[in-house]
């Protein structure tokens, strides 16, 4: 009986860490943390096909939990004004500084795009908000984090459209002038689903005769391999 739960034990443990383990670079900070957050998405993925394959619930259902799992309220800090905006029919969330420059002083602004696949992801999840926090501080910018519609309740082209027109009301005169944002000094960011949003928005932009972003910085886009060499690339918002 002992020797059947040492043999169970290891047998246990083997399992545990040939699920677990990733071969990953040696330069990667926390590589075990980065490993246990890579097996807990697997696992959820694998939890999500099995309720969807006996009837229970819908894949992405379940993995939604990971956006209410990251879900915040943002709320304003010491350096960080945080409101809660509408934009021509869509949900944003606007981060400024809280410390003000001169009155001739404008600011550039992000307009930034979450990743999720465009069925998954918030604005408001815990990520997202520190990333547009560190934007603030470090750049001294206004970013805008939209809240655009997921499918599969909105289908395509609604995420897209929801972002256009808030792109497209941002750069309206008197919002640029309530936000003190220079019009030539305005990026469209994202990353994954985002990047692909922002990828989209920006060639409609370019193409047509409505705003114009000065840059794009796009992370894991979707978008075509050469295309992506081409167009992406996080660190142009320093070029602001």
């Amino acid at each position: 009986m002992r020797l059947g739960s040492i043999i169970l034990f290891v047998a246990l443990c083997s399992f545990t860490a040939y699920y677990v383990y990733e071969p990953i670079p040696e330069n990667i900070e926390e590589r075990w943390k980065l490993m246990l957050t890579n097996s807990f998405f697997r696992t959820l993925s694998h939890l999500a096909d099995f309720c969807e394959s006996v009837g229970l619930k819908d894949y992405m259902d379940v993995m939604y939990v990971i956006t209410l799992l990251e879900k915040i309220v943002p709320v304003s800090d010491e350096h960080v004004k945080v409101t809660e905006e509408n934009f021509d029919g869509v949900e944003v969330v606007l981060y400024q500084p809280k410390q003000q420059g001169e009155d001739a002083d404008l600011r550039r602004a992000v307009i930034y795009l979450h990743g999720g696949g465009w069925c998954l992801g918030s604005s408001r999840m815990s990520p997202y908000d520190l990333l547009a926090r560190k934007i603030v501080t470090e750049l001294d910018a206004v970013v805008l984090s939209v809240e655009y519609r997921l499918a599969p309740a909105h289908h395509f082209p609604v995420p897209y459209e929801d972002v256009y027109r808030v792109v497209k009301h941002f750069f309206h005169k008197g919002v640029l002038a309530q936000y003190s944002v220079d019009p030539e000094r305005v990026a469209v960011s994202g990353d994954s689903a985002g990047g692909n949003l922002a990828a989209a928005v920006s060639q409609q932009t370019l193409s047509g005769t409505g705003p114009r972003p000065a840059c794009w910085g796009l992370t894991a886009d979707g978008t075509p391999r050469e295309r992506g060499k081409k167009m992406s690339g996080s660190n142009n918002l320093k070029y602001l």
